[in-house]
Parts: structure tokens; C-alpha cells; sequence
């Protein structure tokens, strides 16, 4: 009786860490991303996304109605390689809830944003992630914007 519960203890043990690395690398996949974003690093950028992508933004325009932009990956390395290096920029990610199911991954990352040393706004990214070949790529990726609501 003894070692049938030391086998399965080890059996969920062995279980809870191999989600544990995959989660570990997800993470690390974004915040790789987001140090070749900060460095506005569109060779490295291009490397995270499967592909060219879709994205999307969800925020609240003046009238109070909610707008949905969408760009591709390719519009969204190539503008924020255009910004220009006097201004300085950040994503701070304030937190990660990853969800991992065999090869498709999601991580909830809430964040301010912050541009020349000065709160611009805040949200939430929605990573969609697929594990090919042992790396994780982006597929997906929406975030919401907004400034009412924030820490900043």
C-alpha cells in the first residue's frame, strides 16, 4: 500500500512539473518578446509569431462606443520599429495566467503602458500560443486599452 502511494505520488509529481516547465517557457516566450520589443528589434520580433498573424485592440473611443483595430504582425513590427529612438517606451507586465493544453497555450497578461517616462495607458494582452518543434510561436493576440480603471 506504501509504495502504490509513493507511485502515484510521483507519477503527479512528475506530471505538475512537466506543466510547470512548459508554463516557464511560455513565459520566457513573452518576455523574450517583449525585451525585443522594447529594443525595437524587428529581426527577433519576427521570430515570435507564427507567421504574419492577425492582432487586435479592443479600447473605448471618445463617444463611449467600443472600437476593435486590427493589424497584421508585419504592420505591427514595422511600426514599432519606426518609433522613433529619442522616445522611450514600456510594457511593464504586471502579471501571468497561463493555460497550457498539449501544443496550444494561453497567457492573460495584464499591463501598463508607459511612454517617455509618462503613464499612457493600461490592459490586458491575450496570448495564443502553438508549441512546434519545442519552441512556443504566437498565432494570436488581442489586447484591450484603456486609461480609467489603472494603477498608473
Amino acid at each position: 500500500m506504501k509504495n502504490t502511494f509513493i507511485a502515484v505520488a510521483l507519477i503527479l509529481s512528475f506530471g505538475l512539473n512537466a506543466q510547470n516547465s512548459e508554463t516557464d517557457k511560455v513565459k520566457t516566450t513573452i518576455i523574450e518578446f517583449f525585451e525585443a520589443f522594447h529594443r525595437q528589434d524587428s529581426v527577433a520580433l519576427r521570430t515570435f509569431a507564427k507567421g504574419n498573424i492577425n492582432m487586435q485592440s479592443v479600447s473605448i473611443n471618445q463617444q463611449g462606443e467600443t472600437v476593435l483595430s486590427e493589424s497584421t504582425y508585419d504592420q505591427f513590427v514595422n511600426s514599432i520599429s519606426s518609433i522613433p529612438k529619442e522616445n522611450t517606451f514600456e510594457e511593464k507586465l504586471l502579471d501571468f495566467n497561463i493555460k497550457i493544453d498539449g501544443n496550444m497555450a494561453n497567457a492573460w497578461t495584464p499591463y501598463e503602458f508607459w511612454f517617455n517616462g509618462n503613464f499612457s495607458h493600461c490592459g490586458v494582452n491575450s496570448f495564443q500560443l502553438v508549441k512546434e518543434n519545442e519552441e512556443w510561436k504566437i498565432i494570436y493576440l488581442v489586447d484591450t486599452r484603456r486609461r480609467e480603471g489603472c494603477k498608473g
